[in-house]
């Protein structure tokens, strides 16, 4: 065939080919990737120098511009004016869910347990979400360590410290240093044990629950633990937690205790149990690490909650979302290798 000819077939193949659909505009709920190194944050040269500063909970913006800046101080400042004050001769929970991490999974995970939370506690009207775009929205104030310290300081103002209780759920990455903040490539910081205290004790918040889903996050319990503070950690202080793939909606320990023991009508003391349960049960399956699960319910902690959890709704709710955990993906990598070799 002549060049001619070749090239008049090409033509008009191209003519006949069905046009190209228009490029679909960026999703504006899509949460920003990790593509840069996270930065040192620690300063001082020596080993105790550093680990000093990593406990004042460094924070750093990078390339982020005053329009985004003025639109979250907007959305925080309208969050925390919407909170309902104290209702006097009652003990009320606040309740806070922070993603502190933009990979979407965390969002979700803070989201969902808000309402799982706010519904437990009957905390409707005093509840908080600080949480980035998951990818269907980003109608929330972003979680920072900033964003959680003014929050807490705010709610602090609100709470009567001899009756009400603040419920505080965390859900990021984590490392030994405490939990990290990761958004973008444009946010880093280490939240501490210790940082985490100074706020609480600054805002006058004694009563407490604090629930802290990351690895290693069981460095906050010798910190924050104390006769009015329960404290339940997804992980031991040397041990990392599963699940925090971004596309998944829950990690293991959300997915545990929030979505499932936590919906059931039994104490807080029951629902970590029964998490602790399923989160080892899953991580045998797995094949890896126990992640183990620390729980702390102070002296005091003891006699305040059951005032709280007589809110509860007394039928259990469902979970949502696509379980953490999923047999499926645990048995196709058996199938496949049993249809290579000829197995039934």
């Amino acid at each position: 065939m002549n060049r001619g000819r070749i090239i008049a077939g090409l033509f008009a193949a191209l003519l006949a080919a069905p046009a190209l659909p228009q490029s679909t505009p960026a999703n504006p709920n899509q949460p920003p990737p990790h593509t840069l190194p996270y930065p040192d944050l620690g300063s001082g040269e020596g080993r105790a120098e550093r680990r000093a500063s990593y406990d004042l909970g460094p924070e750093l913006q990078r390339g982020v511009s005053a329009a985004t800046l003025r639109e979250q101080q907007r959305r925080l400042d309208a969050a925390l004016a919407a909170l309902k004050p104290h209702t006097p001769g009652t003990p009320d929970a606040f309740v806070v869910t922070i993603a502190l991490d933009s990979d979407p999974v965390f969002a979700r995970e803070a989201r969902e347990a808000a309402r799982v939370l706010a519904a437990r506690y009957g905390a409707e009207g005093r509840t908080l979400v600080l949480a980035g775009p998951d990818g269907t929205r980003d109608d929330a104030p972003h979680g920072s360590i900033t964003a959680l310290a003014l929050a807490l300081s705010h709610i602090g103002s609100l709470m009567a410290p001899t009756e009400d209780v603040l419920v505080l759920y965390t859900t990021s990455h984590g490392m030994d240093l405490g939990l990290a903040y990761h958004y973008g490539d444009t946010g880093y910081g280490i939240l501490s044990p210790a940082r985490l205290k100074a706020a609480l004790e600054e805002a006058g918040i004694r009563r407490r629950v604090l629930i802290l889903s990351a690895c290693y996050s069981g460095v906050f319990v010798p910190v924050l633990a104390g006769p009015d503070t329960a404290i339940l950690t997804a992980a031991a202080s040397t041990r990392t937690s599963f699940g925090c793939a971004a596309e998944n909606d829950w990690t293991f320990f959300g997915d545990a205790l929030i979505n499932r023991a936590l919906r059931q009508p039994v104490s807080l003391d029951e629902a970590a149990k029964m998490a602790g349960r399923s989160v080892a049960e899953w991580e045998i399956k797995t094949r890896v690490l126990a992640s183990l699960p620390q729980v702390s319910i102070g002296a005091e902690a003891k006699g305040w909650l059951p005032q709280i959890e007589a809110r509860m709704p007394r039928i259990a709710s469902a979970p949502v979302g696509r379980p953490a955990f999923d047999p499926a993906k645990l048995a196709a990598p058996v199938v496949a290798e049993k249809a290579r070799s000829g197995q039934k």
